[in-house]
């Protein structure tokens, strides 16, 4: 009887806790609009490699993004690469994005379990469209030609569990870009921390992606009056500062929410937050919704200033004799170019 009060008290802390940092954060954002210009737009357009800052797996990315202290399946491998170490089995996860105007977004990956306490992931992502027809200021209607655009990534990741609490995992990725005669190649590294404080089942993570030198294109282009160009500019690769939070409010034998806020802080745009929250019924049905604010914005209600919105979804986990899998679907809505879905599959062994 003494455990179970304990256990609602600590819930109730919690859900007290999880309250006043939304309304610090949303106060924090009105007096920062105040005092602090909005950077996003002098900083934007500064890095390449933008498909890496898309979202992988439907679980995450129904939650608005605020995942890196929540994520304990393959999906990891994208969001935190110490939380590989979150889970005893072995996964292989495959999610796909329908993107806007065509774009197809795609990842894959594994991960292997050495040892209670080690673990390593493989991981690829591509983002593909169809070809397209070449225009010049003289010839707007086509040259005949067509070209290509295209981006791929492959990494490595290896993971350990320093203590019961503490793990940290580390990926390095070759990251490579095309446009039509033009490529971009970096190489990249993604470091990640995952911490159980040991207060009810509250969470917290460090990552930092994608940081590396900077990246020129090489190759040749040729102007209208026949110029050939082989020196460009340097550019930045998108490297994000992560900080998230998580705990469990309620849960019960079948029931349980999780929630959980994230402080981004990218090299190419403004200071962004993301919360999100996931109801799981007997361990079968997920329900999750996420929404992903600028710091300045207001937090809740509708603000068209927001280039990003909310976003939606579900899942189902599906056991069956020979192994576990699990389906996640997500919406997340744009103000302006509209909604991308995403749908991912992984398979538990």
């Amino acid at each position: 009887m003494k455990t179970m009060v304990n256990k609602i008290l600590v819930h109730q802390f919690f859900t007290k806790i999880f309250f006043c940092v939304a309304f610090f954060f949303s106060s924090v954002q009105t007096l920062h609009s105040q005092l602090v210009p909005n950077l996003g737009g002098q900083r934007a357009g500064i890095s390449v490699y933008q498909f890496l800052k898309i979202g992988a797996g439907g679980r995450g990315t129904a939650m608005g993004e605020s995942f890196t202290a929540v994520v304990n399946d393959a999906s990891a491998l994208y969001w935190n690469p110490a939380a590989i170490t979150n889970f005893e089995y072995n996964q292989i996860i495959v999610s796909h994005t329908q993107w806007f105007v065509d774009i197809q977004h795609e990842f894959l990956g594994g991960v292997y379990h050495l040892s209670a306490a080690d673990a390593i992931g493989v991981s690829f992502t591509s983002l593909h469209l169809d070809d397209m027809l070449q225009t010049t200021e003289t010839q707007p209607f086509g040259t005949g030609r067509y070209f290509t655009f295209g981006d791929i990534a492959i990494a490595g990741t290896y993971a350990r569990k320093m203590t019961e609490q503490f793990s940290f995992g580390v990926s390095l990725k070759y990251v490579e870009e095309t446009l039509d005669m033009l490529k971009m190649r970096s190489m990249l590294v993604d470091v990640g921390t995952y911490y159980y404080t040991g207060i009810g089942t509250s969470r917290f993570a460090v990552v930092v992606t994608n940081f590396g030198n900077n990246a020129t294109p090489t190759g040749t282009v040729e102007l209208l009056d026949g110029k050939k160009i082989q020196s460009f500019q340097s550019f930045s690769p998108p490297t994000l500062f992560k900080m998230g939070f998580a705990f469990e409010p309620y849960q019960s034998e079948f029931q349980r929410i999780t929630t959980s806020a994230q402080i981004n802080h990218p090299n190419d745009n403004a200071e962004n937050l993301r919360v999100g929250i996931e109801y799981e019924w007997n361990k079968t049905l997920f329900l999750r919704g996420g929404i992903k604010r600028t710091f300045g914005q207001e937090l809740f209600g509708e603000d068209e200033t927001s280039a990003e919105y909310f976003s939606l979804g579900a899942g189902f986990y599906i056991p069956l004799s020979f192994t576990d899998i699990n389906v996640d679907y997500s919406f997340a809505h744009f103000q302006r170019l509209g909604g991308a879905h995403r749908i991912s599959l992984s398979i538990a062994q």
